[in-house]
């Protein structure tokens, strides 16, 4: 994957979108195109067949300019205080019945919201490969230079990018909106752009007045682990002072405070100086684990140094993680 920072060195100048076709057709007869009608009467006259032929009218259908914008990411995009250039899919469709040049702009300052993200640089990427994220395939979007030119039905799909504040707090949300407007013009539904269509015919406002727009929202998941570790003593002469031969129990008890979930969570403790490591004594969640590397969570390690390992993986606030292994003190 292209980082970022390197897509913001790509250029393209001209480009004309013309992709897939959306699946839910908008507006039937494309503009231009000319319905002709032509009459005739047949007769008798003498026992003799005519045929009396009218003239021909034609009308040219007009276009009808109309957009959608539409979030394809979830509801939510889950973020964290300080993070940089995270990404809201949307999609642009047009829903008129001809070809249109739209303009993109992003506004992140826009709702009820508790902060407001900041637009990254650039802030907008032609989402070329629909694929939601970006890729080198996909093209920083420069107002007036890459406009997105959309077949009747066609779509773009848009990347939004923005950098979060970092002195946001846990289950704050941030709106960012997309907005498309087509270039022929905007204005109230039944707003006529005379002879600015297909063909050089009328171009008129559609139901969404040529303007569309979609929100999304950043939600912060400002999770963060605890680790909070005790011990016990138990030596082999049956009180619980640390002599030599005797035994410690660790329990260390690791939890997540906040919303969200942190992901490949690995635990590792090594083995005090002057004890050495009681072999099968590694559990968690009270459940055994084996010593050795295998299909288990966890394992007893001598390289780089004696220790053991245990594979978290994602914790949540819903459930704590305890792990448990003993020594005995040399």
């Amino acid at each position: 994957m292209v980082s970022f920072r390197q897509m913001v060195a790509r250029c393209a100048v001209g480009l004309s979108l013309l992709v897939a076709s959306f699946q839910a057709q908008a507006t039937g007869t494309l503009a231009g195109v000319d319905i002709n009608n032509t009459a005739q009467v047949t007769y008798d006259v003498g026992g003799t067949s005519a045929t009396a032929t009218s003239n021909t009218v034609t009308v040219r259908v007009a276009e009808i300019i109309d957009v959608r914008v539409q979030r394809q990411s979830p509801a939510d995009v889950s973020v964290v205080p300080g993070a940089t250039q995270r990404v809201i899919h949307f999609r642009v469709v047009n829903f008129g019945n001809g070809p249109e040049t739209f303009h993109l702009a992003v506004d992140s300052t826009v709702g009820t919201d508790d902060f407001n993200p900041a637009p990254s640089t650039p802030s907008i990427y032609l989402d070329l490969d629909q694929s939601g994220d970006l890729t080198a395939g996909d093209v920083a979007y420069t107002p007036g230079t890459n406009d997105p030119v959309l077949a009747a039905d066609a779509v773009v799909d848009v990347l939004v990018f923005n950098d979060i504040p970092a002195g946001v707090t846990d289950n704050n949300v941030g709106t960012t909106r997309l907005t498309a407007d087509a270039r022929t013009g905007t204005g109230a539904p039944g707003t006529v752009f005379a002879g600015q269509g297909q063909s050089g015919t009328d171009a008129v406002a559609g139901n969404s007045g040529a303007l569309a727009f979609a929100d999304g929202t950043y939600r912060v998941n400002a999770v963060t682990l605890s680790v909070v570790k005790s011990q016990s003593v138990a030596d082999t002469l049956g009180g619980n002072r640390p002599l030599p031969r005797a035994t410690i129990t660790y329990t260390i008890v690791v939890s997540a405070t906040g919303t969200g979930t942190v992901t490949n969570a690995v635990f590792l403790d090594d083995i005090p100086a002057s004890t050495t490591f009681v072999a099968n004594s590694l559990t968690l969640n009270g459940v055994a684990l084996s010593d050795s590397a295998d299909a288990d969570a966890g394992f007893f390690e001598s390289t780089p140094v004696n220790r053991v390992r245990v594979v978290l993986g994602t914790v949540s606030s819903a459930a704590t993680q305890t792990i448990r292994f003993a020594v005995t003190i040399d």
